[in-house]
């Protein structure tokens, strides 16, 4: 097949989760619904939040921009599978494909770097209590919100830059349900070395520091904890904190089966599977994680929902 530069190959060919024409409509009203309660779901967590006064606090505020990163992921990628499953239809274009990456890069960064800087915010409280409002005051975590979305605009803004160079055949089939960029870099026509070193060197980075910036708070907190001598002091303390490594859990236990399962083999079907459940699962369970092990999320949605109610 003959390879073409960027501009002439217009448009990628995404496979999908399954070619089975039988599993299309089951596929469409599985990921449509999925959708949905991710979107409503947490956008009844922003609501709760910032219609409460009691949750305008640092943990809340990560919170609720959590949330919104969540939606903006699932929204990267879930909509144009839903169209193409619609639609019988597996082509999307160059544009779309290079947007989709970076979008989707954009947000997967933020879950990435919220969730570390809520165990930061939990180290605080839970650690310094009494210089907790000093520390965590709303200046810092403006600003530490605001870096992260420069380091994630920033890294796949040149992710994408260092695709442009990339040649593609035409027709270029890519074994996924999005533009994946370690999937766009397998079928590309041309060398790939450089965009693997920043791949690797960005992703080392932007998982090792988290990672151990998020092992480090939660090994003081349990320090902490251990010095407690009140059992009521240790669980009310600890409890703060049972939603957050839930998510954490998730999010990072999925994130490194993606990765692991590329590395240990080659199938595809696997990979896909694998990455449903960062991409699409994860945001949708992180809602109910949050609103049922925390009492004060539960209690504000209560006061929500019988205010709503009442107005009825």
């Amino acid at each position: 097949m003959e390879a073409e530069n960027q501009t002439g190959a217009s448009q990628f060919l995404l496979l999908g989760l399954s070619e089975d024409p039988d599993l299309q409509p089951i596929l469409f009203g599985l990921f449509l619904s999925m959708y949905m309660v991710t979107v409503l779901g947490n956008l009844l967590i922003i609501l709760t939040i910032s219609s409460d006064s009691r949750l305008h606090t640092p943990m809340y505020f990560f919170l609720s921009n959590l949330s919104w990163a969540d939606i903006c992921l699932t929204s990267t990628t879930v909509p144009k599978m839903l169209v193409n499953i619609q639609a019988t239809s597996k082509d999307i274009s160059y544009t779309e494909c290079l947007a989709q990456v970076y979008f989707f890069l954009i947000f997967l960064g933020m879950d990435n770097f919220l969730l570390t800087i809520m165990a930061y915010d939990r180290y605080v409280a839970i650690c310094h209590p009494l210089n907790y409002t000093v520390i965590m005051n709303p200046r810092l975590c403006v600003l530490l919100l605001l870096m992260s979305w420069i380091i994630m605009f920033w890294v796949s803004l040149i992710h994408v830059l260092l695709m442009k160079r990339l040649t593609f055949s035409t027709g270029t089939e890519i074994p996924h349900f999005f533009c994946e960029l370690a999937q766009l870099l397998k079928v590309a026509s041309s060398d790939t070395l450089v965009n693997n070193i920043f791949l690797y060197m960005v992703t080392a980075l932007l998982g090792m520091f988290p990672v151990a910036g998020i092992l480090f708070s939660y090994s003081q907190i349990v320090f902490s904890l251990m010095r407690m001598s009140s059992t009521v002091s240790k669980y009310k303390a600890f409890s703060t904190c049972g939603s957050h490594l839930c998510v954490v859990s998730l999010f990072y236990g999925t994130g490194f089966g993606v990765h692991l399962s590329s590395a240990v083999t080659h199938s595809f079907q696997r990979n896909m599977v694998a990455s449903v459940m960062y991409t699409v699962v994860t945001p949708m369970l992180n809602p109910f994680i949050y609103s049922l092990r925390n009492k004060d999320v539960k209690g504000a949605l209560g006061r929500l929902l019988s205010r709503v109610t009442s107005g009825l």
